[in-house]
């Protein structure tokens, strides 16, 4: 295959993903509530002659190539934004009111929709099957276990999995790709939230009262000691409280404190991450008692750590070194080995088939790309958006036909 051809198609198509973009920028949807978004997609897809099906709450599928012989290779997009209010300034801003891409899944979407059209060119040349993967709640950590419990793995079987996520703010030039290496390649995540209840009373009389603010100020203080007394120094967990809500008036003693947060770790079986669950709620009662309140501990939205295959990352970043030379490059040579602490609910597919997370630059902070994911102003560049899709059909074409036998 001609890898000048594959990047000369991409190139051509470039305004056009990069309006699809724009367009799905601009209209954000949350959750499994994709209601625009899937049909757009999926009519962009049909546009291309493909034939995309729903899976599960919000999802769709479509498959490029030999469904009878040959393997499977799943490439996958995110679809959903974030329940934030954007402050970017670019003249396509979200039109919607607390919703915005914040982390890119609209320029992954156009992306896979580029690579899609590029491969059903190609079709006759592939050596197995291409499936596509447009998946809704990655930011809520539940789309990819709902996909794959509606069959997203089977029929045709996939043999292996790959996902782009572009990144911006980080002091690289755009068009970079990184590629994880074997081994834990991002943190497990683990949504908790807390309820202190005591007794509510007036400010001037904390005697009549049973003050759930302070019980809940101790109970923060003393699980910082997970950490840094109860977990071996090889182990890795972070315990996050980023949310802690108590009262509306400064002389009013309220009846509850909330605290809300994340816990993460490194271990593919989640031992370590169901110690500190396990030290948390007894933590949380104890304090809770010897204060006279009561605590509630609840736990949601698991997501497992990033398992990266060694034999297909090493065979990625081969083919993104042919494409683009000293712009692939090894993701642990910026990590330094260490596991990313960001999560990512890909990672449902990577402990049940071989899989390869790669990310690919799109705004330097050495251009003026200063904020990074997740923040109201971040901004992507989308002129980078056909090298996601180039690479995203190089990868599918080269490794079914190194593995079709």
């Amino acid at each position: 295959m001609n890898i000048e051809k594959i990047l000369d198609e991409a190139k051509a198509i470039q305004p056009k993903i990069q309006g699809i973009r724009r367009n799905i920028h601009q209209y954000p949807e949350v959750g499994f509530e994709l209601d625009k978004t899937k049909s757009y997609v999926k009519s962009e897809l049909e546009k291309i002659g493909l034939e995309p099906q729903e899976i599960g709450k919000a999802g769709l599928v479509a498959t490029i190539g030999n469904n009878v012989s040959g393997k499977t290779i799943l490439l996958r997009a995110d679809m959903d934004a974030l329940p934030m209010q954007e402050q970017s300034g670019v003249d396509y801003c979200s039109k919607i009111q607390g919703k915005m891409h914040g982390c890119g899944h609209d320029m992954h979407t156009a992306m896979l929709i580029g690579a899609a059209e590029i491969l059903k060119k190609h079709e006759n040349e592939l050596c197995g099957t291409v499936k596509l993967e447009f998946q809704p709640a990655e930011e809520i950590f539940q789309g990819s276990p709902d996909m794959i419990k509606s069959g997203l793995l089977e029929n045709p079987k996939v043999d292996s999995a790959v996902m782009i996520h572009v990144t911006a703010g980080m002091p690289l030039p755009s068009g970079t790709f990184m590629v994880a290496q074997g081994g834990i390649s991002s943190t497990s995540c683990e949504q908790y939230h807390i309820t202190i209840k005591g007794k509510g009373g007036h400010g001037s009389a904390p005697h009549e009262a049973i003050d759930p603010i302070t019980a809940a100020a101790h109970i923060h203080i003393a699980l910082q000691e997970i950490n840094s007394r109860e977990l071996e120094g090889n182990q890795f967990g972070v315990f996050t409280t980023g949310k802690f809500q108590a009262g509306t008036a400064s002389n009013v003693i309220p009846d509850t404190a909330e605290m809300w947060g994340t816990i993460r770790t490194t271990d593919p079986e989640n031992k370590v991450g169901e110690l500190i669950k396990t030290r948390m709620e007894q933590i949380c009662k104890g304090i809770a008692a010897a204060m006279r309140c009561e605590a509630e501990v609840e736990f949601f939205d698991f997501c497992p750590c990033m398992v990266t295959d060694k034999d297909l990352a090493s065979d990625t970043l081969r083919y993104m070194k042919e494409m683009f030379n000293d712009k692939a490059i090894d993701l642990s040579v910026i990590s330094g080995g260490k596991a990313g602490g960001g999560s990512e609910d890909f990672a449902f597919v990577s402990h049940l088939v071989p899989t390869v997370s790669m990310f690919l630059t799109a705004g330097s902070s050495l251009d003026g790309y200063e904020f990074g994911q997740h923040h109201p102003k971040v901004r992507f560049d989308d002129s980078v958006l056909y090298l996601g899709s180039s690479a995203y059909a190089y990868i599918a074409m080269k490794w079914l036909e190194e593995h079709s036998k």
